[in-house]
């Protein structure tokens, strides 16, 4: 079977439009559309519901979409073994990663990559922890920031302690304290910050036995900090969220001792190009210390 054929297919997955794809691969729809015809020819079943909202998996595709991919890690693998061999390393490293990361950590590790490593192109998808997470599995992305210290099915690269503080509006009456205690939060308005995943927030309100008067959830952190700053409520965010900060709004530390950690989870046997980018981007923790 073609390599080619288990491209389009996983990035029919990925995007979900056979429009999307020929357009992301240099092919005109209807390659796309006979490749995969074609392949659920080979196998004997439907892979992808075609409907007027787009192209989704049927059941048996997602099975097939984690062991085509996995024959997709493994040839990229070997081309940049060979390349290796003669001197130059080279390939693809997709790295999944979230917003903190990708606006303060990201431009300057791409920048030393491409000065250490010109070969080697960087994909980066943005998603929450859980998605990053099933993008592993799943053989979407070789690497991964997330929010996790261990795990059994990657290898984890601690990284950072990220404090998490209460923010607070300057005319609420916490914003006159130096520590904020997290039972003081039980009855005020509460701002929940809402992704997918291992969610510290909530942690941190359960392992003390506390419920939350939750009055918003908000994904987006600027708008959780423009809702705190007109005195809305107040909320818990990392502390690498809050350099800038708007106008009459207060990050002030909790006396219980509360982190994420983040960590950059890889996944097992990776490519030559992959262990660099793992190997560049803990060297540049190390020499910039926000660890």
């Amino acid at each position: 079977m073609s390599l080619v054929k288990y491209e389009i297919f996983s990035k029919v997955a990925e995007v979900g439009s056979f429009t999307k794809t020929a357009e992301s691969l240099g092919l005109t729809q209807s390659a796309v559309s006979h490749a995969i015809a074609n392949l659920e020819k080979e196998f004997g079943f439907p892979l992808v519901h075609r409907n007027r909202g787009g192209i989704s998996l049927t059941n048996d595709g997602y099975v097939i979409l984690v062991n085509i991919r996995k024959v997709l890690h493994f040839d990229e693998q070997l081309r940049q073994e060979a390349a290796k061999i003669t001197g130059l390393t080279k390939g693809t490293v997709k790295i999944g990663t979230f917003t903190s990361v990708s606006s303060k950590w990201l431009p300057e590790i791409i920048n030393k990559m491409e000065k250490e490593f010109p070969h080697i192109r960087i994909e980066l998808i943005e998603g929450d922890y859980f998605e990053i997470e099933t993008w592993l599995l799943n053989g979407k992305i070789d690497c991964g920031f997330i929010n996790v210290d261990h795990s059994n099915h990657f290898e984890i690269i601690p990284l950072k302690k990220d404090r998490l503080l209460c923010i607070v509006s300057e005319e609420n009456a916490l914003s006159r304290q130096s520590m904020i205690e997290l039972e003081q939060l039980k009855n005020v308005p509460f701002i929940m910050p809402t992704y997918g995943g291992y969610h510290e927030v909530k942690f941190l309100f359960e392992s003390k036995g506390i419920e939350p008067n939750i009055r918003f959830e908000l994904m987006a952190e600027d708008s959780i900090k423009s809702m705190v700053a007109h005195n809305l409520g107040v909320s818990i965010l990392p502390e690498m969220l809050l350099e800038s900060m708007p106008s009459g709004c207060s990050a002030i530390p909790l006396t219980e001792d509360s982190f994420r950690v983040l960590g950059l989870a890889a996944r097992f046997n990776l490519s030559p190009a992959a262990k660099q980018f793992v190997d560049v981007t803990k060297r540049w923790i190390q020499e910039t210390s926000v660890s």
